[in-house]
């Protein structure tokens, strides 16, 4: 399947009913995710996990946790989009091949990874890279759904706590949103968009 980029961007919404006889397989989410993760990244350290949710029984544990939330438990899977609190830990992996082959100098190298690790320093910086960039990574996610036909609904309403602990989430890694993944049963709800003078400042 091919659409327009514009036909996908204009007929993305947020779709919370679905055609619960609908199934994701596992070859169709690792495409999707496949395209996920050429999102980009700040220093291209990919601060991003994915936790692909197809499980009945762990959609039902999920349930309470995003509060009851329908499209849970009906949608064909669901995606928990993890931001990467230690994505620094990714430099040799990102960096060293790079300079293998002769892309990058190891001097440079050394260069980026002593600015990452000052960065990283900074529990604050830390965390607010691991959800700009996992975000990043989950807008690509609903827009690769919507371009091969499918319907999503990232959801930020969940207990993030309860959530590493029912699903034993590593301290690295911090939840930042939900994403249902499946076929609509029912259109979306009628929503617009704020003019674009009034959330644009040109200088």
């Amino acid at each position: 399947m091919s659409k327009n980029f514009f036909d996908v961007v204009s007929e993305r919404t947020s779709i919370r009913h679905y055609d619960t006889s609908v199934k994701l397989s596992k070859e169709e989410l690792t495409e999707l995710l496949d395209a996920t993760v050429k999102s980009p990244s700040a220093w291209n350290l990919q601060h991003w996990h994915f936790v692909v949710i197809t499980d009945e029984a762990a959609k039902e544990r999920l349930l309470p946790i995003a509060y009851n939330q329908k499209q849970i438990v009906e949608a064909g899977a669901v995606i928990a989009i993890l931001g990467d609190l230690e994505a620094n830990k990714n430099t040799d992996a990102v960096y060293n091949p790079l300079v293998d082959t002769g892309h990058m100098t190891a001097e440079v190298k050394d260069i980026l990874a002593g600015q990452i690790n000052g960065a990283y320093k900074n529990a604050t910086f830390a965390r607010d890279a691991a959800f700009t960039n996992a975000s990043l990574a989950a807008m690509t996610f609903m827009l690769a759904a919507k371009a091969k036909g499918y319907d999503t609904c990232s959801m930020g309403g969940f207990n993030a706590q309860k959530f590493v602990e029912e699903f034993k989430i590593e301290d690295r890694y911090i939840p930042v949103m939900l994403i249902s993944v499946g076929k609509a049963a029912k259109p979306a709800h009628a929503s617009d968009r704020l003019p674009l003078d009034q959330v644009t400042t040109w200088i």
